[in-house]
């Protein structure tokens, strides 16, 4: 796939490339001449050529964010790359290039005609989030497996595929295999496709299709059983209670607990470690109920709250636009009488009306702004009150239910403490029934070995229980504490913005007015 311009020096794409192409390929005569003084700025161009450029490198198409249709083809582009930025592509064109591997496209979930034609890929993947791809040609590429092509019938939307020169073409009845497993395809290799072929095609493949189709249905039903799982995880850790609705947090206590499985070879412990695991699960399970509850009404409080916000802002931004309109029918009246008007005294009357009407027109809508500043600024004191109460509840009522927690670790500890000793006291006088394993045995060498593996194992238990506590109250007071500053900040840069806005507005109304009066002399 070589070419005779790939001995001189690659391309680069750089600016002035960039500028030289978009002027190129915009608008002619006047206008472009207009254009091209005032500057094209590449955030408005929509379709870009930059085919038979000897580019080597994808780079600098950030700056096209509104890019629809980009051609890259004949090219000597080796890897499909800084194409992140470029959300809004419907068309690319990478054909006659040297890629070897489809990656890079990620982003362009727009993306509906795809041209890879004559490259040096061998395999089709990652396209996966190309919903919405209709066209794509991949001939005369290295394919020599002709079941890869089963990974286009992700794509629903699919209805014509060039596949025309890759090695796999060479089989007997390809095309068969193709038009059988792609249902979706109107068009094969620039050819309608022949429903009478189509129905063969499909017949002689229904058995294998059947199963293909069955199998992607249990792996679809899997992905969205893993999907909802995900969705009511991050649930829970909203609530900051994930897997307290199971016994994790109790057999963590255990599992991470080097004593544990020694001690539970106690006479009579079985029992103990039964009940006191069912107490525990059923004091966590409460956990997870007031935990969720208290998530939701954190988000319904959230969800008011940001509804006001934007009831607020919009009604502010309708008053304002008010003004604006009644100012422009105003300044239009008034420019029209002052180009018409031959009386200098009348002139400077009207001139100054208008310096007046500028200036009324900044005081008010610089009201209408503080107004809403002084909303929302009481709206988030209101806000950030209501939240902080609730994290406060949420945070007393943890406290109180980890407490009953640690007084029930409490409490089999000193249960296990007084089986510890009886067992050594029995031991001691050869009165024990039961048969001690030998792990267990070694704990009994005197009071003061098995009581420091006892306290050892019941310090183990406290650390993860203290440990759930401070996780769940720290991250509930530092969601909150996040959530308060970034509206404050929010807040803040929305003012900055929109006082730069008005002044803006103004200094044009301001420039349209000397300009009329320069105009008149």
């Amino acid at each position: 796939m070589s070419r005779l311009y790939d001995t001189i020096e690659p391309t680069v794409i750089d600016e002035v490339l960039l500028q030289q192409c978009v002027e190129e390929q915009g608008p002619k005569g006047e206008a472009g001449k207009i254009a091209k003084q005032e500057g094209i700025d590449f955030g408005d161009v929509l379709e870009l050529r930059l085919d038979f450029k000897n580019i080597l490198k994808i780079d600098n198409m950030w700056m096209f964010r509104q890019l629809t249709k980009l051609q890259l083809d004949n090219n000597i582009i080796e890897k499909i790359e800084g194409l992140d930025m470029l959300v809004h592509l419907e068309w690319l064109d990478l054909s006659f290039n040297n890629i070897e591997e489809i990656s890079g496209l990620d982003s362009l979930t727009q993306l509906k005609d795809l041209t890879l034609y004559n490259n040096r890929i061998e395999k089709l993947e990652n396209m996966d989030n190309l919903h919405q791809l209709h066209v794509f040609s991949i001939g005369n590429n290295k394919l020599q497996d002709k079941e890869n092509l089963l990974y286009l019938r992700r794509f629903k939307s699919l209805t014509s595929l060039n596949l025309g020169g890759n090695p796999f073409c060479s089989e007997y009845e390809h095309k068969d295999y193709v038009v059988a497993h792609l249902s979706t395809l109107v068009y094969l290799d620039y050819r309608l496709v022949d429903e009478t072929f189509r129905e063969t095609a499909m017949e002689r493949y229904r058995y294998a299709i059947e199963e293909l189709a069955h199998d992607e249905q249990q792996a679809e039903r899997k992905m969205e059983e893993e999907r909802a799982s995900m969705e009511e995880r991050m649930l829970h850790k909203e609530g900051y209670v994930e897997d307290l609705n199971t016994n994790l947090l109790f057999e963590s206590m255990f599992s991470e607990d080097p004593e544990a499985e020694k001690l539970a070879q106690l006479p009579g412990v079985k029992e103990l470690l039964d009940e006191y695991e069912e107490k525990f699960v059923d004091i966590c399970g409460k956990l997870f109920e007031f935990g969720m509850k208290e998530r939701s009404k954190r988000k319904d409080e959230l969800d008011s709250f940001l509804t006001a916000l934007y009831d607020a802002t919009e009604n502010n931004k309708n008053a304002s636009v008010k003004l604006l309109n009644e100012y422009e029918q105003y300044k239009t009246k008034e420019m029209q009488l002052m180009l018409t008007q031959t009386d200098h005294d009348m002139l400077d009357q009207q001139t100054t009306e208008m310096n007046e009407a500028i200036a009324k027109l900044q005081n008010d809508l610089m009201g209408l702004e503080l107004q809403l500043v002084d909303q929302l600024e009481e709206s988030i004191k209101d806000f950030e009150r209501n939240m902080s109460d609730m994290v406060s509840f949420f945070v007393e009522n943890v406290q109180g239910l980890i407490s009953q927690c640690r007084d029930l670790e409490n409490n089999h500890h000193e249960k296990i403490s007084d089986i510890a000793v009886v067992t050594l006291e029995k031991l001691m006088k050869n009165e024990l029934e039961e048969e001690i394993p030998d792990d267990l045995r070694m704990l009994f060498v005197d009071r003061d070995t098995i009581m420091n593996a006892v306290s050892a194992s019941h310090d183990a238990h406290l650390f993860k229980i203290d440990n759930k506590e401070d996780e769940m109250v720290t991250r509930a007071n530092s969601t909150c504490q996040t959530l308060i500053e970034r509206l404050h900040g929010d807040e803040v840069t929305r003012n900055r913005t929109r006082v730069r806005e008005i002044t803006n507005l103004l200094d044009h109304a301001k420039e349209d007015l000397y300009a009329l009066e320069g105009h008149l002399g």
